[in-house]
């Protein structure tokens, strides 16, 4: 017997809003020319393509031009947070100190962001019942601190909290998925063959995907948190049901209409 699907989970807050942000995905990080990037851009400066208004000029032809990493990028509502909420409206241009620390905060308030993403799925998953109220608790703590000053963000030590949460997510993973299901975390499955590979309720945290042929596999509930899916070949398969897959991930794999997906994440234009 198949498990029901985990009902939506309304994660708006938690999704990039570029008209609330101040383009600072295009200016804080460095970009080095390569298949994912067309350009060299050291850190802190414009991409050549990002307007007067924070938008990007190319957003429309971002692959075309030769920007993939741009598409598959994703701040998970980081970026509205950090501009509107801990810096008040103000943007990286108004002074050279305002912009340091706004470039310093960003990938702190990326990373809880991200956090929040694989925290609110648990607490929406019915078999993880016993753990809702742990989850509860860290998604209460993460909150807030995603409200904290500048200051108390670039002390923080993300990294250190993010295996905290990783305890509990990893304990949430074994719950749902079952005992006596594949365990192939951080395996090297590069440009693999997996078609007719156990992965059914697989824990691929962190696994090597990239260039991996998917077709047709039903992953049933198999644990993708930080699975590296670049390029792999997932066209006709069912990751409806698979746990903490996010955006990125899905965007920066080659899928097709018929590939199934989990609610929260949707088809990128260019599986069409």
């Amino acid at each position: 017997m198949t498990a029901a699907s985990p009902p939506p989970v309304d994660r708006a807050h938690l999704r990039g809003d570029c008209s609330r942000c101040a383009g600072l995905c295009c200016v804080a990080p460095a970009f080095a020319a390569s298949a994912d990037f067309a350009i060299d851009k050291p850190a802190g400066r414009p991409c050549p393509n990002l307007r007067d208004d924070f938008r990007c000029g190319i957003h429309a032809e971002l692959r075309d031009r030769g920007f993939p990493g741009c598409e598959v990028f994703d701040c998970f509502g980081a970026g509205q947070q950090l501009t509107q909420v801990t810096f008040g409206g103000r943007s990286w241009r108004e002074d050279a100190g305002l912009a340091a620390a706004q470039f310093a905060v960003l990938p702190v308030m990326r990373q809880l962001h991200e956090v929040l993403w694989y925290l609110t799925e648990a607490l929406s998953l019915p078999a993880a019942a016993p753990l809702h109220e742990e989850i509860r608790a860290a998604l209460t703590r993460t909150e807030a601190l995603t409200a904290g000053t500048a200051d108390e963000l670039r002390a923080f030590d993300v990294g250190a909290f993010r295996g905290e949460v990783g305890e509990l997510l990893g304990q949430v993973s074994e719950i749902v998925r079952g005992p006596g299901r594949p365990d192939r975390r951080g395996a090297d499955l590069m440009g693999r063959d997996l078609r007719r590979a156990r992965l059914s309720g697989a824990s691929l945290r962190g696994a090597y995907l990239i260039g991996s042929d998917l077709r047709g596999a039903d992953l049933g509930t198999a644990d993708l948190l930080g699975a590296d899916l670049r390029a792999a070949d997932v066209r006709g398969t069912d990751l409806s049901r698979c746990l903490f897959l996010t955006q990125p991930q899905v965007t920066a794999a080659q899928g097709d209409m018929s590939t199934r997906l989990p609610v929260a994440v949707s088809a990128p234009p260019h599986w069409r």
